[in-house]
């Protein structure tokens, strides 16, 4: 019964004294294994970001493309619309319901004509001039 007495006794084994030293050779490694991580990483960025920003690129290439094929159609159907609008028998259609105008008959219209000017422009008349004097 004494041996089982020192069994269940804990013995309190005082270890507080010890003074741990640091390994160098540990810590060298260390360094060494973080340095190295971290050139992997940065060789990993510098490769990764440009291809990243031609994805990308390529992505709002194609974003671009749809927005000129849209700016395209767009442009036609407004162009067909234009041109539905500004045609002779449709102007004159909302000319007569809009604005209630009528044709107009041969006794209402005046004919203008263009007469040339009377007077000679002054470069003729200097190369009138020119020709008469040297006689």
């Amino acid at each position: 019964m004494n041996s089982d007495l020192e069994f269940a006794i804990k013995k309190d084994i005082r270890n507080n004294p010890v003074v741990r030293e640091v390994d160098l050779q540990q810590t060298q490694e260390f360094r060494q294994t973080l340095t190295l991580a971290s050139l992997i990483v940065a060789m990993l960025l510098f490769w990764a970001w440009p291809h990243l920003e031609v994805m990308r690129s390529g992505y709002r290439l194609e974003e671009l493309r749809t927005e000129r094929n849209l700016a395209e159609a767009r442009n036609r159907h407004l162009r067909v619309e234009l041109e539905m609008v500004t045609r002779p028998q449709s102007l004159d259609e909302r000319a007569r319901r809009v604005l209630h105008l009528v044709s107009p008959t041969e006794q209402s219209t005046l004919v203008i004509e263009r007469v040339p000017a009377a007077t000679p422009s002054k470069a003729i008349v200097a190369d009138a001039r020119r020709t008469g004097s040297g006689r």
